[in-house]
């Protein structure tokens, strides 16, 4: 409460929440994704505080680049100010949390973390140059946070094979993805896209299902899913009906919901 009492008492003009919460809504997918999909095929309390830890971090990705941004440019403002302390305080928490779940399960669930930290840092290097709509930080941004599922399902006791595989399952979803929403968005603005790329993309996610499910690793309704994704991606890249992008956002939440159900109930039913 003292925190936030002097981030407000400092604000003077300045928008709190522009500064506090990220902009881009489709972060959120991309975090809550695999955090939701390791919770729910393995709970545990440790699982809790890594989920804790992890979106602690996100949101102090939004700050600390706002902060980098203004240092680049060689001006310390409010904002500027505001930002670092929004930073500190997410960063705190997201040290307590991580401490909090090595606590109660152990260190096993840190091997995925360790592993996604390098592809972490790269898609923070492009933030701090103000770079982040390009298509190696989002890629990296996606890849890094399906490591969370893995983390998760190793402090609910699954063993490693199985854990990294969640890994490969939110990769499969999320990297074709971005690939077909920004091919998506690009015809939407009448520039030329790479709509093969996009389908190719989904075409390898579908393979790699194959092979996990056939060797007994994933479920075969995550090949469902992975199906209708190929699908979606097809018939959107030949639609000319025009959407908004807060629109295709949504509809990618739904798809994504979906993904995660199909898969988790796969695990549940052995199917």
């Amino acid at each position: 409460m003292i925190v936030a009492s002097k981030l407000i008492g400092a604000n003077s003009g300045v928008r709190l929440r522009s500064i506090a919460l990220p902009v881009e809504h489709g972060g959120w997918g991309l975090l809550f994704e695999p955090i939701l999909l390791g919770l729910l095929l393995a709970p545990s309390v440790a699982g809790l505080f890594v989920s804790v830890t992890a979106t602690a971090a996100f949101l102090a990705r939004h700050p600390f680049k706002v902060a980098m941004t203004d240092w680049h440019r060689k001006r310390v403002m409010r904002r500027t100010r505001l930002a670092q302390r929004f930073a500190i305080v997410y960063a705190s928490v997201a040290v307590v949390s991580l401490g909090l779940a090595i606590r109660t399960g152990g260190e096993a669930f840190l091997l995925p973390l360790v592993f996604a930290a390098p592809i972490a840092i790269g898609q923070l290097s492009y933030d701090s140059v103000g770079k982040s709509r390009a298509l190696a930080a989002e890629l990296a941004g996606s890849i890094s946070t399906g490591a969370l599922a893995t983390a998760i399902a190793i402090c609910g006791g699954w063993p490693r094979l199985l854990a990294f595989a969640l890994w490969v399952l939110i990769a499969a979803r999320s990297v074709p993805t971005i690939l077909y929403l920004r091919a998506r968005l690009r015809l939407l603005r009448h520039k030329p896209a790479s709509a093969r790329i996009a389908i190719a993309a989904h075409l390898l996610a579908v393979f790699v299902i194959i092979v996990l499910a056939w060797e007994q690793i994933a479920p075969w309704l995550a090949l469902l899913a992975m199906g209708i994704l190929l699908i979606r991606a097809a018939t959107g890249l030949r639609s000319v009906i025009p959407i908004t992008p807060q629109r295709l956002g949504v509809g990618e939440l739904f798809f994504g919901a979906f993904t995660i159900a199909a898969v988790s109930i796969g695990y549940a039913l052995g199917w």
